[in-house]
């Protein structure tokens, strides 16, 4: 047994000893995104250091709360905060809860996220539902001995965003009347936000959108074989020819402006689930 199963199985007899329901749906919350866990009608909730080998998020506006509980009447189980490469965390600690979720029954985990985007037909405030992604992290968590008992050796990336689940959220988004971008993520290392250059870059590369999270935990979800839906929420728009500095403040509010509406297309979709 590989010492992360270890890790897994502590942290899994700890959150048992609380709850011995299965969860089938996770859901990851991203900057400023933390409003989404007042949706669900929590039954428990755990901090992140009292649960064995879970990391405790250092940024400002992850909570570093587990919750337990029902959204659109599903058992889900949600990360009110999440770890970043840019923290100094390893890639086995980013995706640890990840891991964990798995052995609580998750089958489908919702990831959202704050982003920028590079996309010249994209504006703040807009919702992406993630297509593809470009991992420019320089690293991810399947590095090193693998554990079979997790996944294969070499898992397959042609499609680590569920396109069932991307056309419930494009349905959920018509129907809702919610306007929606599809396109790529290119995760950078932060914690600097990107150059001028840097931008451009990835504009060449093919991103529609940049950020500095959720592809460690989607390759970690993929290599156990769990169903993916990713939404990015636009908060700020980085085109090189009028590039302007940026406020963390500034960014926070469009995501919050934005939220309710990334809201109800999980739910959405959690419910059709």
């Amino acid at each position: 047994m590989s010492s992360l199963r270890q890790q897994l199985d502590e942290a899994i007899g700890f959150i048992r000893q609380k709850t011995n329901d299965d969860y089938p749906i996770g859901v990851i919350l991203g900057t400023g995104l933390g409003g989404l866990g007042k949706e669900i009608n929590a039954e428990l909730t755990l901090d992140y250091d009292a649960i064995p080998h879970f990391p405790v998020s250092t940024v400002e506006s992850h909570h570093g709360k587990l919750i337990f509980g029902t959204l659109g009447g599903k058992k889900v189980v949600a990360m009110q905060g999440r770890f970043h490469y840019y923290e100094g965390y390893s890639m086995k600690q980013i995706t640890f809860p990840v891991r964990a979720m798995k052995f609580l029954g998750v089958k489908t985990l919702c990831i959202s996220n704050a982003c920028g985007c590079v996309n010249p037909m994209y504006r703040k405030g807009d919702i992406m539902i993630i297509d593809d992604h470009i991992n420019f992290l320089g690293s991810n968590p399947l590095i090193g001995p693998n554990d079979d008992t997790l996944g294969p050796r070499f898992p397959d990336m042609s499609q680590p965003y569920s396109q069932r689940l991307i056309k419930l959220a494009e349905e959920a988004a018509l129907e809702l009347k919610i306007k929606v971008q599809k396109g790529v993520y290119i995760a950078m290392q932060g914690s600097m936000l990107e150059t001028r250059a840097e931008y451009r870059m990835a504009r060449v590369l093919g991103a529609d959108v940049v950020g500095m999270s959720t592809v460690p935990e989607v390759i970690a979800a993929v290599h156990q074989g769990t169903e993916v839906l990713g939404i990015s929420i636009i908060t700020d728009e980085c085109f090189p020819e009028s590039l302007k500095p940026v406020d963390i403040k500034e960014i926070l509010a469009v995501a919050s402006e934005a939220e309710p509406k990334m809201t109800a297309i999980f739910k959405r979709v959690i419910e059709r689930l």
